[in-house]
């Protein structure tokens, strides 16, 4: 009796249990995807795509769109996805946290919904801590992706303008929470969209999210551009700044830590500039 009312009152056992339905039906579609022929199993991805053009919405591809991965990912990598990981992509399909324990297959996991999403030729990212696992799972994971006919694209240190942007322009993204952050602010400080690299914004993948959005978010990422007007009258000033006299051309406001000019002082600046 005890049980039942917890798991009626607990929201994450009503989920796992909404989910783990959902689930049952990637599994039903198994069969029949294991049946079919590398060629037809790479043209799912442009049936997805034209089913979406018509007006198909991800969740109702989500079931066969997973059963399509795991199988891709069966043949490719020799890897099949297991219920609980089945779960962990919808889950983040939701745009939610999913939290697994060390050695179930989080990278296998994030696959699942990063194909779904990619099928509306909108871009998705996949965040990573490091550079080292940004081209690890670009190359390793990516081969699911690129099997399935599907473009992977890496953001690493060092690329220029058209390789950047080529990478944004790919349909699934590897980079770092850092990369993606200056590319983002560089894109902020641009004067026209040709000099943007990225594309409108539309679904990512967070790995190690609480490492990223927590532990990293608590240094910020600055970046400066070209000052509006010229240096040369910073310098111009600080030789004007020593040949001014205390109280009379200007005056401290030592508890508000503020200098400011008197009248004479301003008359004096403009005569001397």
């Amino acid at each position: 009796m005890f049980k039942f009312i917890k798991n009626l009152l607990d929201d994450n056992a009503r989920d796992i249990k909404r989910y783990s339905k959902t689930a049952e039906e990637v599994n039903a579609w198994e069969p029949e995807i294991e049946k079919l022929s590398d060629a037809q199993l790479q043209g799912k991805t442009g049936e997805f795509k034209t089913r979406i053009a018509n007006g198909a919405d991800l969740k109702e591809l989500l079931p066969e769109a997973f059963a399509v991965v795991r199988e891709a990912s069966r043949r490719i990598l020799g890897m099949r996805h297991f219920d609980v990981q089945l779960i962990g992509g919808m889950v983040l399909h939701d745009g939610r946290i999913a939290e697994m324990k060390t050695g179930e297959g989080k990278t296998l996991v994030a696959t699942l919904p990063v194909y779904l999403n990619a099928l509306t030729g909108r871009g998705v990212h996949v965040v990573t801590v490091n550079d080292y696992l940004a081209r690890r799972d670009s190359e390793w994971m990516g081969r699911i992706y690129r099997f399935l006919g599907l473009e992977v694209g890496l953001i690493a240190h060092g690329l220029d303008f058209t390789e950047r942007k080529a990478a944004y322009g790919a349909d699934v993204t590897y980079g770092t929470n850092n990369e993606f952050g200056f590319d983002y602010l560089r894109d902020n400080m641009a004067i026209h969209p040709d000099h943007m690299v990225q594309r409108e914004l539309n679904y990512a993948i967070v790995d190690e999210v609480d490492s990223i959005l927590i532990d990293e978010a608590r240094t910020p990422l600055i970046i400066s551009g070209q000052a509006d007007k010229p240096t040369q009258l910073y310098y111009t000033v600080a030789k004007i700044i020593p040949r001014l006299k205390k109280d009379e051309d200007y005056n401290i406001d030592e508890k508000a830590r503020v200098v400011t000019l008197s009248e004479q002082g301003v008359d004096r600046v403009e005569k001397m500039l």
